[in-house]
């Protein structure tokens, strides 16, 4: 079993880098192994406890005659038991537990006990819905739902070597390929994600009907006359991706996790075949969506209404629906990214997210989730145990559950070290040589990195370690001496020698408070600035601010802030304090508008700013991310 491999890039002919397993890349301290910690120890067990008490799992039970209960809850219910059990996988892939092993498994029971002869696997269509199986796959996710499974039996053998799970899913698979396709039906899922477990499944097994299947429902969006039929009170065709051809799409539209996924099923493409219209055109999806339509925090999706992208530079901020999905999604689609070209900033967009825009979509606890991540808040808006809706908390649990695999990767001669974590990493590098690292590390709260090598082959190898593009005075110490390496923002910066066990390689890497501003298009932000330090983004909390109304703050342009690090606070975290202004009161009572002015003589206000992945866990009060700055 190979232990939690992710996306297995180790032999896909168009990818530069390789797959490092789950177990092979350790998190043992830090600030991930916390985040980690509360998933693993609180919130998998919470995610099982609600998947039971909504039904979730009691939907299977009635399929094998188990429980004789009804059908409960949304049409794609079964897509959040099976990200469960893709995360509770990865989590295995550390460590066992004989705990979670034994929910694990007692789910997969159900599943397989629900699984029809022909390999058909849906909780909704059945019994008194058999007859309505893909009667509308525009609307109803049910390939979403297949994918899921997929991702889920691939994940758990890699994890444990079992194979009760990965045979259902595979099962399944055979009866999408027996079903779809111009031999039979004509088709593709509303909801993209069937792509990117094909593309798995077809790594895991070598058979090639499965990558097949997979560039067909690539190419099947897009049609004239679209194989995606229309349906009464469903979004137009660019909500689905389905508005033209895949490798003819430019612009980031329509839902905004749907988008991030058929991007990272077409990198999944490119990484396999010879397509390199995919790659040209995945990277031109990613342009408009990072460059042009992403948040600072780097959620994607600014309309609530079909939670979708907005035009260019649409970013508001109360009302930005950036689902922490879509983040997540983000992260699978810079991945990809990643693996075909080694260039640095789709890592640096993966950190953005993973700090920011995803990591908020969870509490300290583990066990309470946002749906939503807005940049401004007035208050009232809180995490929730769980949703109706449930994709987003079995989302954020996979991909935190299996971040080790995303800190490392190999190429030919070269480890490289794309996320800073405190742990290290057993490398195998493609032509059998091996390289061991132990790294030690406070990031994000200082940029200190001290990579110690433990085994090294006999003969020259690099360590290529990412300079964030925030980061403008890194340097490059081996054994205390200069490496004479590039440190361009970023880039990776490449040491390459035959090392000797002992080895010692010092990266640092400079956090000054910066503050950021947007692009003059972005509307929302004018006149406003956001505080970052390193990796993180920071906001204003009103518990922080009592007695001041938060939207009335504003910060000065030219003060500077101190740094302070507060061991109690949000379970430790750096906070940034200065000092700001009261926005001027409108002149008269009541009045709306007024003559811009600046009153010279305000008083000055304390201002301190978190790290914004920690607001809301002190009770649902005021935020805001981009501050009036005078």
């Amino acid at each position: 079993m190979d232990r939690g491999i992710v996306v297995d890039t180790r032999k896909s002919p168009h990818s530069l880098l390789r797959a490092v397993p789950i177990a092979s890349a350790r998190i043992e301290d830090g600030f991930w192994a916390i985040r980690r910690r509360a998933m693993r120890e609180a919130g998998l067990g919470h995610q099982f406890k609600m998947c039971e008490a909504t039904g979730r799992i009691d939907n299977f039970r009635r399929l094998s005659n188990d429980k004789d209960v009804p059908f409960r809850g949304r049409v794609f219910n079964d897509s959040d038991v099976y990200k469960l059990l893709e995360a509770a996988s990865h989590a295995l892939a550390e460590r066992s537990d004989d705990d979670l092993a034994a929910a694990t498994n007692g789910v997969i029971e159900a599943i397989a006990g629900a699984q029809r002869a022909d390999g058909y696997v849906n909780s909704y269509f059945a019994r008194e819905r058999e007859h309505q199986r893909y009667s509308d796959l525009t609307t109803q996710h049910e390939l979403y739902c297949a994918g899921h499974l997929i991702q889920a039996g691939i994940a758990h053998r890699r994890a444990t070597g079992g194979v009760r799970l990965f045979d259902a899913a595979r099962r399944f698979a055979d009866h999408i390929c027996d079903s779809f396709g111009p031999h039979a039906r004509e088709g593709v899922d509303g909801h993209e994600e069937i792509e990117l477990a094909l593309a798995e499944l077809y790594r895991e097994t070598g058979e090639d009907k499965y990558l097949d299947q997979a560039l067909y429902f690539l190419e099947a969006r897009g049609r004239e006359p679209s194989v995606m039929p229309a349906t009464p009170g469903a979004f137009e065709r660019a909500y689905y991706q389905d508005h033209l051809p895949v490798t003819d799409q430019t612009e980031a539209m329509g839902h905004a996790v749907r988008a991030a996924y058929l991007a990272a099923g077409m990198m999944d493409a490119a990484l396999e075949t010879d397509r390199p219209d995919m790659a040209r055109a995945a990277e031109r999806l990613w342009n408009s969506a990072f460059e042009r339509k992403a948040y600072v925090t780097g959620g994607l999706g600014a309309r609530y209404e079909g939670e979708a992208f907005g035009d260019d530079y649409e970013l508001p901020n109360e009302t930005a629906h950036a689902e922490t999905c879509a983040a997540v999604g983000g992260v699978f689609w810079s991945w990809r990214m990643l693996c075909r070209t080694g260039r640095a900033k789709y890592a640096d967009a993966m950190e953005t997210a993973l700090y920011n825009g995803a990591l908020a979509g969870v509490s300290l606890d583990g066990t309470k989730y946002f749906y939503m991540n807005p940049l401004a808040s007035s208050g009232g808006y809180e995490r929730a145990d769980w949703f109706d809706c449930a994709c987003c908390p079995p989302n954020i649990a996979r991909l935190l559950m299996s971040l080790p695999a995303y800190c490392y990767s190999t190429s030919e001669d070269s480890l490289w070290v794309h996320l800073y974590a405190a742990g290290g990493v057993r490398a195998e590098l493609p032509d059998g040589r091996s390289l061991e690292i132990e790294v030690d590390t406070s990031y994000p709260w200082d940029g200190d990195v001290r990579l110690t090598v433990v085994k090294a082959p006999d003969s020259a190898v690099a360590i290529r370690m990412r300079i964030p593009g925030w980061c403008n005075a890194a340097t490059v110490n081996v054994n205390r001496r200069s490496a004479q390496a590039m440190t361009r923002p970023g880039t990776y910066s490449e040491v390459k020698r035959r090392w000797n066990r002992g080895d010692v390689v010092s990266l640092s890497l400079p956090m000054p408070v910066r503050r950021l501003s947007s692009h003059p298009r972005v509307t929302s932000n004018h006149g406003r600035m956001a505080i970052a330090r390193g990796p993180l983004i920071y906001c204003l909390e009103a518990v922080d601010h009592p007695g001041i109304d938060l939207f009335e703050l504003s910060l000065r342009r030219l003060d500077g802030f101190d740094v302070m690090r507060d061991h109690e606070l949000l379970g430790g975290v750096t906070v940034l304090r200065t000092a700001g202004e009261r926005l001027v009161e409108p002149a008269g009572e009541g009045a709306l508008h007024r003559a811009a002015r600046r009153d010279a003589g305000a008083d000055k206000i304390p201002i301190t700013a978190i790290p914004y992945y920690a607001w809301g866990n002190r009770g649902a009060g005021a935020m805001q991310v981009w501050i009036p700055a005078v």
